[in-house]
């Protein structure tokens, strides 16, 4: 504790930190909570003929947030594989990632370091369709790329390594970055992958769409089913509930720590008030019953026993007050009972 018996800057720092954590720990711990909470109220509905049904009883002919399961087809054309003989699919990824090993010069290690250096999407409209044949309704799947999770299978990947000459080794250790290749890789969303649908469901006319909720709410398209992608957000509120509890109890503990010290801070400057008191008091009460000759002698007397010759010198402050039974007397670190100034040494005092 600082002078005052405020918090000193780190501890202030620390609290404000730790504050800061939890705050921002609990706003991730909500906004997961919300998540989970609008998945767990979602409508399901099945792809089948009832569907336009619904969706025509429905306000406005759309549910908000809906749950919806269905395969893969391509509305017109498909995208092929560029490394994969007859793989056909509505959506591509092709990604080359940097591998690379960088020096760190707090740790004085290598860590592994990976950058994207090119990344290509392509899409072509497609159609979630029922998975028995015959049921002829179909729900166009809308702005795919906006989905918060987007299931592509990894179709291929290749590692190239990079090929060094002995210069360029040397010249890579110089510089702190050792290249150790190129990764590529392709993923794709197939025809025919069974995809879970969570978002608005309209109807458009004659064709239902499954698009994005305009009510903030995450928009899903996953290869998992409903209860496990619940299931993977339940998971995440824990978690996120955990750390919350975790940081907000260290909040507490550093709250705890400043206002116990504060608190007896607090206390030993009421004792200390209370003793200098005391001894007014008492000092006054003796100037009162002593004569004048009594009062010359009180003004030697000892300022902390009042019964003892004043008998030594407090350096650096220079104030003779205290005799050499009550100098010993004084708590460490020793300060003048008058000033408050720390004793650096003591000069005996001797009367002639």
């Amino acid at each position: 504790m600082e002078g005052g018996g405020r918090p000193s800057a780190v501890q202030a720092a620390l609290l404000a930190a730790s504050t800061a954590l939890t705050a921002l720990v609990y706003s991730v711990y909500r906004q997961k909570a919300r998540v989970a909470r609008g998945l767990e109220g979602a409508r399901r509905v099945r792809l089948d003929g009832d569907l336009r049904a619904v969706l025509l009883e429905a306000p406005g002919r759309c549910v908000p947030y809906a749950v919806i399961e269905g395969v893969v087809r391509s509305v017109k054309e498909t995208l092929s594989s560029q490394f994969v003989e007859n793989c056909k699919g509505v959506v591509q990824r092709l990604t080359l990632q940097e591998h690379k090993m960088v020096w760190n010069r707090t740790t004085h290690l290598w860590n592994d370091y990976e950058k994207i250096i090119h990344q290509r999407t392509n899409t072509t409209p497609f159609d979630l369709v029922p998975q028995e044949e015959g049921a002829g309704v179909t729900v166009r799947v809308m702005k795919p790329l906006d989905a918060a999770e987007l299931s592509l299978e990894t179709v291929y990947e290749k590692f190239h390594p990079s090929v060094q000459s002995f210069t360029d080794v040397i010249g890579h250790y110089i510089s702190g970055e050792r290249p150790k290749g190129i990764q590529e890789t392709e993923q794709m969303l197939k025809v025919g992958t069974a995809l879970t649908g969570v978002g608005e469901l309209v109807l458009d006319n004659t064709t239902i769409k499954l698009q994005p909720p305009k009510q903030g709410m995450p928009y899903y398209l996953s290869g998992v089913d409903f209860d496990s992608l619940l299931q993977k957000q339940e998971s995440n509120v824990r978690f996120w509930k955990i750390l919350t509890v975790v940081f907000g109890f260290a909040t507490c503990a550093v709250l705890f720590f400043i206002l116990r010290k504060q608190y007896r801070h607090h206390r030993e400057r009421r004792h200390l008030k209370q003793m200098q008191d005391e001894f007014r008091q008492a000092q006054e009460r003796l100037m009162r019953e002593m004569n004048v000759e009594g009062g010359e002698t009180l003004k030697n007397a000892c300022v902390i026993c009042l019964s003892n010759t004043k008998s030594c010198v407090f350096l650096e402050c220079g104030h003779v007050c205290s005799c050499s039974e009550c100098y010993r007397a004084l708590p460490k670190p020793k300060s003048c009972p008058i000033c408050r100034q720390a004793i650096s040494r003591v000069v005996p005092l001797y009367n002639s």
